[in-house]
């Protein structure tokens, strides 16, 4: 379980088949093999572990072809940076909203632009997802915990505020890039027993 709150930037240093090695700021020491690091919002798992040089920890993981094809991984190339997120201990501060790492499709960048010293997104979802997002709702994108501003069918808007635009890649982030989309499990559960209940 992850709460969006991105703990760290790293680099996808390299990508083999199903395997992809990301090299990243956290201590070597303190990641089990077998632990759960959310890589852009996806819950991967640390298959190996290696100190480079330079004091940057390496972490694999294995990708299944489900992960590439309902994911962005499929596009992911060496040196892009990928938002990192530890799995939430017991104890931790939860900033952010339950977040399971379990990716439910992609959306798309339609339109970015300055709104003070924030930045104003406007995405669109696959229509199966649509149903999901409500204003003032939990939404996650590429790993990160936002609240929509507004909905209009299948595109929303969402405010990136100064802090969270400069320390996770949002400031890479431009009209027609694709992002990594979780819905809210609360609401998921929710929309799910109004459905039963109504059988």
């Amino acid at each position: 379980m992850f709460t969006g709150i991105i703990t760290d930037t790293g680099t996808l240093v390299s990508r083999n088949a199903g395997q992809f090695e990301i090299a990243c700021h956290y201590d070597i020491e303190t990641i089990d093999l077998g632990a759960s690091i959310s890589c852009d919002g996806c819950c991967l798992t640390v298959t190996n572990l290696v100190k480079a040089e330079n004091g940057e920890t390496i972490f694999s993981v294995d990708v299944s072809p489900e992960t590439l094809n309902l994911t962005t991984l499929d596009q992911w190339q060496v040196g892009q940076k990928i938002n990192l997120e530890r799995a939430l201990k017991m104890g931790d501060e939860f900033g952010g909203h339950i977040v399971s790492g379990h990716v439910d499709g992609v959306a798309e960048i339609l339109s970015k632009k300055a709104d003070g010293n924030s930045h104003r997104f406007v995405l669109r979802v696959p229509e199966d997802l649509k149903i999901f997002i409500a204003p003032k709702g939990s939404v996650t994108l590429n790993g990160v915990s936002l609240t929509v501003n507004e909905v209009k069918d299948d595109e929303f808007g969402v405010a990136i505020i100064p802090h969270t635009f400069e320390e996770t890649t949002w400031h890479q982030c431009n009209e027609g890039t694709n992002m990594n989309i979780e819905v809210d499990v609360l609401v998921r559960y929710a929309l799910r027993a109004n459905q039963v209940q109504g059988t």
